[in-house]
């Protein structure tokens, strides 16, 4: 049994981790729930009890606890991560903030397990398109992996309540006030913030999360990451050029073997399909023809849950069986 905390209760994020510690029955002495000081004051309803949300302070974390799962942004991890690790505390972030720090593993439980062994107290998860591209880029390793790429449609929850509002708002046939153009009707080429190099930070955390993950820190990889209007479940679409030679029944044999992921033969899987689910969907696995050994994949899964939520808690479940 664990004492847990959760840093962002309100978000969508922070309200996921909630439902899925009650659904997979999830060991638990005492739970915690922080958020800014506009939602202190709150209460949340965990498994049939009310508990009130603090206000997170330099002082919330004085008091037993060996897991925080934090989701309130970068600039709140930077500020409150520290303090908790110095108070033993092990955080499991999903912000962006600690994912390309060296000293902090980056972790998919499918892939890189292990890594949670390398944690100093802070163990970052993963971007949401990078968790569901690398699992079946992790069960095509054997073939060796020479070239990636990701062209990213992403569902309007990636951006939390502001992206879902904004939705809402143009099916109302009101402006929305969060995207720089309309999302109805539309797709938006453009998710975070833009370089100067013309790509976005959100292409270049594919990028480098990828070669972290997978521990291939010279992979080629490119991404052209787009914001679609459908309210949760990201698909991607992944173009891989491969070592050595396969039978494409190889792949597939492969690829159903690695844990997290159902592969779709003759049905075409969809973001509907994988939304409430925490497996990878693959579908559309075909040669590309047009250089040696390529392939194209089709990949959906929801992103609040495996892309955030389910990926962490399964990295707290990784925890408990290292000190068991």
């Amino acid at each position: 049994m664990k004492n847990i905390a959760i840093v962002g209760a309100t978000g969508m994020v922070g309200q996921t981790f909630i439902a899925l510690l009650e659904e997979y029955e999830f060991p638990i002495d005492n739970i915690y729930f922080f958020a800014s000081a506009k939602s202190a004051g709150k209460t949340v309803l965990f498994r049939n009890e009310s508990y009130l949300i603090e206000d997170l302070n330099d002082q919330s974390f004085n008091r037993p606890i060996d897991i925080a799962l934090f989701s309130a942004g970068a600039s709140v991890s930077k500020i409150f991560a520290p303090i908790a690790v110095a108070k033993g505390i092990t955080v499991i972030d999903n912000s962006s903030m600690w994912r390309m720090d060296t000293q902090v593993p980056l972790v998919v439980p499918e892939v890189n397990p292990q890594d949670v062994k390398l944690s100093q107290g802070i163990i970052a998860n993963p971007n949401c398109s990078t968790i569901q591209s690398v699992i079946p880029l992790h069960a095509l390793q054997s073939f060796g992996l020479k070239r990636v790429i990701y062209t990213t449609f992403q569902a309007v929850s990636g951006s939390g309540y502001k992206g879902v509002n904004d939705l809402k708002q143009n099916l109302d046939g009101q402006a929305g006030t969060f995207y720089p153009k309309p999302i109805l009707h539309n797709a938006l080429a453009i998710i975070d913030m833009m370089l100067e190099d013309g790509y976005t930070k959100e292409e270049v955390k594919m990028v480098d999360e990828t070669r972290k993950i997978l521990h291939l820190p010279d992979l080629a990889v490119t991404a052209t990451c787009v914001r679609i209007p459908v309210f949760n479940g990201h698909s991607v679409s992944i173009n891989v050029e491969l070592e050595k030679p396969f039978e494409l029944r190889e792949v597939i044999d492969m690829l159903r073997l690695q844990a997290g992921i159902k592969v779709f033969e003759s049905e075409i899987p969809t973001p509907l399909d994988a939304s409430g689910q925490d497996l990878v969907y693959v579908g559309r696995i075909r040669r590309d023809h047009s250089v040696p050994n390529g392939l194209n994949l089709w990949v959906v899964a929801d992103n609040i849950r495996k892309g955030a939520a389910a990926n962490a808690i399964q990295i707290a479940s990784l925890l408990m069986e290292e000190n068991t």
